[in-house]
């Protein structure tokens, strides 16, 4: 490798939605470079213009900003070989396509959509290879001026070899392409644009790509690149052929791989859930990649540590919306309070929060923090747990009333008060020893006994630890939603 220093590259078109299976692919190449003391490049391959777009540009940067992603040579970096967008290195595929042609690796295609379609069907009905048959590789002069004269345009193909091409995926294992299975094929249109088949390995090239890790999808175009690097090579415009790992794909259901349509492919979903980026980068992380048999749960920096190619596995990983949230969950615990108290700041504003600005309580949340902290599947899930304390009155909850209000709650409800006004306010075992002893007077466990005073008081049967949230509360505001929850069930 040039230098004995990896050089890797993430390079998405800025098309719709980041989605996660681009993550990981970034994920990795950003591991392997950190792993290595390598580089990683950003480059944005935005040649097509009817589907890229400015906007999708600015959330790749943002996405990968926010995942804490940092790459050395790239948009807003710069570095040595700018610049990072293919849109703006078009004088030089025109260029390198031009000294491919002048040196026989390529050549002019005039067959018509029409002609190819036609002989694939017969290739097809022959039970031939249905791929280019090469027909005008061998074009003399007077033949392409013929064709020109009708009008025809014409595209460049590249030539390939006609033995087999055989490389060695630090993920698979040696692999053998055969000729008849990589027919020569077109590298720029007939409107002069370069296409991704020619700008992607030319920029490899130029930008001395040591490692190219990508997803498996584009598997079957390698032995095209390698042909296309070894031509670069003798006409001196590359200086090596980058080895290649192919990640396996990311399913989704049905064993289908998981595609940008699918809703929890979304990286914008997971940000608006409150996903941690550290949460989402360690679960995506075991999409293909083991950190240890008996581990799941680890820091980014501890990945990068343990990050090596030979740990990846070649076959399909089955992207789990469970397993994702119990790791993000876990890592919401790892936080200390106040890096947590200030994660959940945004989801207890406009427009999550639905209390009015001023009626929240800061010392009140950061009180109660730590015990949501544990609670926690995502950060966005904070919203509906503590908004019992910042509103005038619980959120209406028709379902959890029913569910808790069973039996005799008047005359519970009655006791349980008397006993919460005598209790000392500044304990929650207290308030907890007066339910306790109104559930008694009953014949009720605490389990039933806390149940209306719960939903009284929060407006749910299920949310934060009781006592305490009584206790944060305060007396005035718990006993007057108990009276309110009385004169409701008289009514």
């Amino acid at each position: 490798m040039a230098n004995g220093s990896v050089r890797v590259r993430f390079c998405p078109s800025p098309t719709g939605n980041p989605h996660v299976g681009l993550v990981r692919t970034a994920l990795f190449n950003w591991a392997y470079a950190r792993h290595t003391g390598g580089t990683m490049v950003f480059r944005i391959e935005d040649t097509d213009a009817a589907r890229d777009s400015e906007e999708s540009y600015n959330q790749l940067l943002d996405s990968m900003r926010w995942l804490g992603l940092d790459w050395d040579e790239g948009p807003e970096v710069g570095g040595p070989h700018a610049p990072y967008r293919q849109s703006q290195r078009m004088d030089i595929y025109k260029d390198v396509a031009e000294k491919l042609l002048a040196g026989g690796y390529a050549y002019h295609c005039y067959c018509t959509a029409l002609e190819l379609e036609a002989r694939r069907d017969a290739a097809r009905a022959a039970g031939k290879p249905s791929g280019y048959d090469g027909k005008c590789r061998t074009l003399n002069a007077e033949q392409k001026a013929a064709y020109e004269a009708e009008g025809r345009e014409s595209i460049v193909r590249f030539k390939m070899p006609e033995e087999p091409i055989t490389f060695t995926d630090l993920v698979r294992g040696e692999l053998t392409f055969t000729p008849d299975n990589v027919p020569d094929y077109g590298i720029v249109r007939a409107n002069g644009a370069p296409l991704y088949t020619l700008v992607n390995p030319v920029d490899d090239a130029l930008m001395e790509i040591t490692h190219v890790l990508r997803g498996e999808d584009l598997l079957s175009s390698t032995p095209r690149q390698i042909a296309l690097y070894k031509a670069l090579i003798e006409l001196g415009i590359a200086k090596e052929i980058p080895s290649f790992a192919h990640l396996p794909y990311v399913m989704g259901e049905g064993n289908k791989k998981l595609s940008k349509r699918d809703p929890q492919a979304s990286l914008n979903l997971y940000r608006e859930r409150g996903f941690l980026p550290e949460g989402l980068l360690n679960y995506l992380s075991l999409l293909g990649w083991s950190f240890s048999a008996d581990q799941d749960i680890f820091t980014i920096p501890e990945m990068v540590a343990k990050f090596d190619l030979a740990d990846v596995n070649a076959n399909p990983a089955r992207f789990d919306l469970k397993k994702a949230e119990a790791i993000n969950a876990d890592h919401i615990r790892m936080l200390d309070v106040k890096a947590f108290t200030e994660a959940c700041e945004p989801w207890l504003k406009a427009p999550h929060a639905n209390w009015a600005p001023e009626n929240f309580d800061r010392a009140a949340w950061e009180a109660i923090a730590p015990h949501a902290q544990t609670r926690l599947t995502v950060l966005s899930d904070i919203t509906a747990n503590v908004d019992f304390l910042f509103l005038d009155e619980p959120v209406e909850d028709e379902a959890s009333w029913t569910k808790a209000m069973k039996g005799d709650p008047v005359a519970l409800l009655t006791t349980a008060r008397a006993k919460l006004e005598t209790a000392d306010w500044s304990s929650a075992e207290s308030l907890k020893e007066a339910v306790l002893a109104a559930g008694e007077e009953h014949g009720l466990k605490l389990g039933k006994a806390q149940a209306p005073v719960r939903v009284a008081v929060t407006g749910r049967t299920v949310g934060l630890p009781l006592f305490e949230s009584l206790e944060i509360l305060g007396k005035d505001k718990t006993l007057a939603r108990i009276d309110a929850a009385l004169a409701k069930l008289a009514a």
